[in-house]
């Protein structure tokens, strides 16, 4: 990581009179969505917040839960889970859905009237009786009790599904209203570890609104083709370190050294 912000990014940066089109992520709406001085400094100035370290675990659960339910794809089933929690639906079968599963690729739509490709990446999805898409995420965690989505910085959770809701619809298909989360989460009361670890897998529907997703497109466009920095976001971390780092500086009698 040493060595991450010696200049500012030149690749990648959105550009207001280009013809071509943008490649904008569900992850970087949701930045927008966050603060739009962090987004428009990431996407339209090429400096973007510290890199966070990758969840190796969530990441090898994610991949281990993938191959599980398309062993049930392949045989036109519905996984245990599904049976277990009375989900009328099978894993969907469709040649694109390794693309649509692909980081920097996933399922993409040109939004119209800008040069934004939204793109997002998904984890799985289901088909219910009546031909709808079920849109699934995977999630891993660890934590005494029952696993639930009623903490407020879950709503980007949320927001991930009915992004992606958006997208399909948007591609042309039906989509239902309800979305899935597996969640997994790590038992940690065993008296040993033994080289194991074991979850409790819990299904989680989620009645999802996808109707705010279009205008958030449309303001995340507006905002990295103006040409003025958004202001200060006091609600954002990563603002209010700056701006708490100028004030110190602003403080010192002569030059900082590092």
């Amino acid at each position: 990581m040493s060595g991450y912000y010696q200049s500012q990014r030149q690749k990648n940066l959105f550009d207001p009179q280009a013809k071509t089109l943008f490649k904008l992520s569900r992850s970087r709406l949701d930045s927008f969505l966050n603060c739009p001085r962090c987004f428009y400094l990431d996407r339209r100035l090429g400096v973007d917040q510290p890199p966070g370290f990758p969840f190796s675990l969530n990441s090898a659960v994610d991949k281990l839960l993938k191959k599980e339910f398309d062993l049930y794809r392949a045989k036109g089933e519905a996984h245990p889970l599904m049976t277990a929690a009375g989900v009328d639906a099978v894993p969907f079968r469709h040649p694109k859905l390794e693309e649509w599963r692909q980081n920097f690729q996933g399922i993409t739509y040109p939004l119209p009237g800008t040069t934004f490709l939204v793109t997002g990446a998904i984890d799985d999805l289901w088909q219910n009786l009546a031909g709808e898409l079920l849109v699934v995420d995977y999630k891993a965690t660890a934590k005494e009790g029952e696993v639930n989505l009623d903490a407020d910085w879950q709503i980007g959770y949320k927001r991930q599904v009915e992004v992606y809701q958006w997208l399909f619809r948007a591609n042309g298909f039906k989509v239902a209203k309800t979305a899935f989360f597996v969640y997994c989460n790590g038992r940690a009361n065993h008296e040993i570890f033994g080289g194991r670890l074991e979850f409790d897998i819990k299904l989680l529907p989620y009645e999802a609104d996808d109707s705010w997703v279009e205008g958030a497109l449309r303001a995340a466009y507006a905002c990295l083709c103006a040409e003025q920095l958004p202001p200060v976001n006091s609600n954002c971390d990563f603002c209010n370190y700056r701006a708490a780092v100028e004030r110190v500086e602003k403080t010192l009698a002569g030059p900082l050294i590092i």
